[in-house]
């Protein structure tokens, strides 16, 4: 039989019995309009309104979209709204247990569909990272030709994940993590609807509050540790869902922990001098303690490149760019999974040989920018590319010095007022010593004195 998104005995099972279908199911939304997040895609004229039949194309049918998004982001969400809201024939597959053999079938119908009855074809086909090359390219000739209009998701980045083939002919749409006011609403929506809980039982704020750190973005996650709190409620006859019940509904205890107060400053500033301390298990419990209460990945990445370049420096040239990787790839991925790039990278740099000498470094520069010690560049390294500049004598005199065995030309380079400035005390942690033996080197050749 052919794979259906979802088959006509699991609806009328859902209609006649809607309270036996999990509440993430029975709150799924009907149309475009109950989305919740994703505006940015949904405006009028958007691939997926017109993949759900709303302006006309005329020629220019809805192209193929790939839908690339962390988990609970609504992607299968909307892949159900284009299947209710379409006329076309729906069809879903799944890159975990599908192959080449499923997807020639589906074209191979598509064909017929098309020729026989005039009917277009979309494919839903999720996790479509799993598929290896070879398996996406069997959908190559379906897209193109339009035998298929192709909706993909995917958690992981499609520029690694998928042939470029195939991102050619497809329109590529980056969903963004739900908000904490995007899944309250979903949450206020699934206590009151007649398809969710009905009014049975009532949401207090601080229950809310630990409920959307569980969630972290995730509208499934909450919807599921809403019913399965809801229902422990309406077990002990309580008429709301206390924060007590959802702890132990959920096996996870309310982290003490305002991402928009004191806790939040305290916790990481207490997760940067952990690290700066290199007591790798302290910044380790900071770290969890920032993760468990929900706090933005990104915002604890940037934390850790700042700390990489203020506390670590030259005495581990690699403690940024680890730093930096790690920002990069919770952009990409998200929580959960986000959790251990971070991990990683405070390990690495707790772990790390310390220095500030960069911070200090242009710490002592900007003060003496800030006091007035600047100064005329010297003529000889001012430009010389315009038309009457050597008449103002502007980069003559200037020695080359790729031109001289060294490397290295004796010429004054500040300005008058810091030429005998030395910003720069490199220490002799870790790696920082051979830039003190660099720095030492040079100075002496560029005759420079020790102030």
């Amino acid at each position: 039989m052919e794979p259906d998104l979802f088959t006509a005995a699991a609806e009328a099972r859902q209609e006649k019995d809607p309270a036996g279908s999990p509440l993430a199911v029975r709150m799924r939304p009907r149309t475009l309009d109950e989305v919740v997040g994703q505006q940015h895609l949904l405006k009028p004229g958007s691939p997926l309104r017109r993949l759900v039949g709303e302006g006309s194309g005329g020629p220019a049918g809805p192209s193929s979209v790939i839908l690339w998004g962390p988990p609970g982001t609504g992607k299968t969400t909307l892949a159900y709204v284009v299947s209710k809201a379409t006329n076309k024939r729906f069809v879903e597959l799944s890159a975990i247990t599908a192959g080449v053999k499923e997807v020639r079938a589906v074209i191979d119908g598509a064909r017929r569909a098309t020729g026989g009855f005039g009917k277009e074809t979309v494919l839903f086909l999720d996790e479509i990272h799993r598929f290896s090359k070879a398996q996406q390219d069997s959908l190559l000739p379906a897209v193109e030709n339009r035998w298929v209009t192709l909706i993909a998701a995917t958690t992981e980045n499609p520029y690694f994940s998928i042939i470029s083939p195939l991102l050619s002919r497809s329109l590529l749409l980056t969903l963004e993590p739900l908000t904490d006011d995007d899944v309250r609403g979903l949450l206020k929506r699934a206590l009151s609807d007649e398809r969710g809980l009905k009014d049975a039982v009532a949401l207090p704020e601080d229950t809310e509050d630990h409920l959307l750190r569980i969630a972290g973005g995730d509208a499934r996650r909450a919807l599921t540790a809403l019913e399965a709190a809801a229902g422990a409620a309406l077990d002990k006859g309580e008429p709301e869902i206390t924060l007590t019940t959802l702890e132990e509904t959920v096996d996870r205890a309310a982290v003490k922990y305002d991402r928009d107060g004191d806790q939040h400053y305290d916790v990481a500033s207490a997760l940067i001098k952990s690290i700066r301390g290199s007591d790798v298990d302290a910044a380790l419990h900071y770290l969890a303690r920032m993760i468990e209460a929900g706090e933005d990945p990104r915002f604890i990445a940037r934390r850790l490149m700042i700390s990489a370049s203020e506390d670590i420096g030259l005495a581990d040239p690699n403690a940024l760019p680890i730093a930096v990787a790690a920002a990069q790839a919770v952009a990409m991925i998200g929580f959960p999974e986000a959790a251990l790039t971070l991990s990683h990278a405070t390990i690495a740099l707790a772990l790390a040989p310390k220095s500030n000498a960069a911070t200090m470094a242009i710490g002592a520069a900007m003060e003496d920018v800030r006091k007035g010690l600047a100064g005329p560049v010297p003529p000889h390294l001012r430009d010389g590319h315009y038309k009457g500049a050597a008449k103002l004598g502007h980069a003559q005199g200037y020695v080359y010095p790729h031109d001289l065995p060294e490397g290295i030309a004796e010429q004054q380079y500040a300005p008058d007022a810091i030429k005998d400035r030395e910003y720069y005390e490199p220490t002799r942690h870790g790696a920082e010593a051979r830039y003190a033996d660099a720095v030492e080197w040079t100075r002496k050749h560029l005759g420079r004195k020790r102030s």
